[in-house]
């Protein structure tokens, strides 16, 4: 079996793969929660890391990988080569690949979201879309609508970045780990048009 990077160029090693493998292990937000040890590990606060940072996320998100290994990666993804890897680039990279018909599917659910059109998904967009009166939490007084719409959108949201605006590339990466796990084209298409009413 050969595998390609995120460029469909083959991986000089399986590396990046072992390493998306040991995410995706952690279920659909794998990814997303590797995202936000790394805001943690972010010192700086620049939305990017160096290998310092990169090392130490790793370790504390528990992924085993050699040393080496890790450097190898991050390099990988050090387009520029000036010693720093994007948050959000990474995290795009990382993501596994997705077919034409998932990707449209996945689309087709977020302009339905979008009620506006204006390419992001917000609080006012939900309102007559997804139906907070069923929300625990909304039917015993805890939460107002707004704050279970809110939380509905954190689940999307980008880890280092929750704003309440759900973005077409931050509802994709969160489909992408949903899809990783579902073997097949129509189970997924079936699953999504079923949550979604498509």
């Amino acid at each position: 079996q050969s595998y390609t990077r995120w460029d469909n160029q083959p991986t000089e090693s399986l590396h990046a793969e072992f390493f998306r493998l040991q995410c995706l292990a952690r279920g659909s937000s794998g990814i997303k929660g590797l995202g936000r040890t790394f805001k943690i590990m972010d010192d700086d606060k620049n939305r990017s890391l160096d290998l310092k940072e990169f090392l130490k996320g790793l370790n504390d998100y528990g992924i085993l990988i050699e040393k080496q290994e890790a450097a190898d990666i991050f390099q990988r993804f050090d387009h520029d080569g000036n010693g720093t890897i994007d948050f959000d680039e990474f995290l795009i990279t990382l993501r596994p690949q997705m077919s034409k018909a998932r990707k449209e599917v996945v689309m087709q659910a977020f302009r339905k979201l979008d009620k506006t059109g204006d390419g992001v998904i917000t609080i006012e967009d939900l309102r007559g879309v997804y139906n907070a009166k069923y929300h625990p939490k909304y039917q015993n007084g805890e939460w107002t609508e707004d704050q279970v719409f809110r939380k509905f959108l954190d689940s999307f949201d980008s880890p280092c970045d929750k704003d309440g605006k759900v973005t077409d590339e931050e509802f994709m990466n969160y489909y992408s780990g949903v899809s990783a796990s579902i073997d097949t084209d129509v189970y997924f298409i079936v699953m999504m048009r079923s949550a979604w009413k498509l």
